[in-house]
């Protein structure tokens, strides 16, 4: 019997087109609560920047991949980026590498400046601009995730100079960058084992590359319509898109609601 279901946010819970949650899955996630299972956001996102969920509330969070994992405003889990790897990313980028950075920490998000590109992902996002600041001086506070704009390109040059760490991404213009080790999975680990649930109670659904972990840790891991190929064969399951009520059909096919 499934006793909790985890959400990925941008491109799952929520469509790129309309910023919200449609009625179909708002209906989904009221029916899970009826039933008396818990429902958890699982996201590249850092807590400060989840805007697009409207009025619900969820049982936890699992933000900014895996690397801080809470219950009810309680810290649960929390992995930091080795300080040597950020301030040797920061001098690389200080020697003719600028990009587009944001220090994603506890409490906050600090950007070093944006561009068109920048602009244009966050429009589509509807992502809230983190404040400027000098990334030298937030080198020197614990990290948990750096949300760095180059392509793919230009990863294999880049995580040279992030070591101990991995890029996940779900999307062509930027990576979530991560200690090693860290993913979605280790937040639903940590929850699971608060509750003494094992993997067949657990249900997940995503759509991007940083899903893949979690999608096959899960007892029943759900790719959208909308996910990649990558991420649709690491899935038990494909259902159809966000933007055609891919998660309530999901849940009606395993008889979840």
């Amino acid at each position: 019997m499934i006793k909790a279901v985890f959400f990925d946010i941008d491109g799952t819970l929520v469509s790129f087109e309309t910023h919200s949650i449609s009625r179909s899955t708002q209906q989904a996630l009221d029916a899970l609560r009826l039933k008396g299972i818990k429902i958890y956001v699982a996201s590249g996102r850092h807590y400060s920047a989840i805007n697009n969920l409207g009025n619900n509330e969820f049982d936890g969070y699992i933000t900014v991949n895996g690397g801080l994992t809470t219950i009810g405003g309680e810290e649960l889990d929390r992995h930091v980026i080795d300080k040597t790897s950020v301030r040797k990313f920061v001098d690389w980028m200080d020697n003719g590498h600028a990009m587009p950075c944001i220090f994603v920490q506890t409490d906050k998000m600090v950007m070093n400046f944006s561009n068109k590109e920048v602009d244009e992902l966050f429009e589509m996002l509807n992502f809230p601009y983190p404040e400027v600041g000098d990334l030298h001086r937030e080198a020197e506070k614990p990290v948990v995730q750096l949300i760095a704009f180059f392509n793919k390109e230009q990863e294999p040059e880049v995580m040279q100079h992030l070591p101990k760490c991995v890029a996940t991404r779900w999307n062509p213009t930027f990576s979530d960058v991560v200690p090693q080790g860290v993913d979605k999975s280790i937040g639903i680990k940590c929850i699971m084992e608060k509750y003494g649930w094992d993997a067949t109670e657990v249900m997940a659904f995503g759509d991007g590359g940083n899903d893949i972990e979690m999608l096959e840790f899960a007892g029943t891991g759900i790719a959208m319509g909308n996910a990649s190929d990558d991420v649709k064969n690491a899935a038990d399951y494909v259902t159809d898109t966000v933007d055609n009520d891919g998660i309530m059909k999901a849940l009606r096919h395993f008889g979840v609601i």
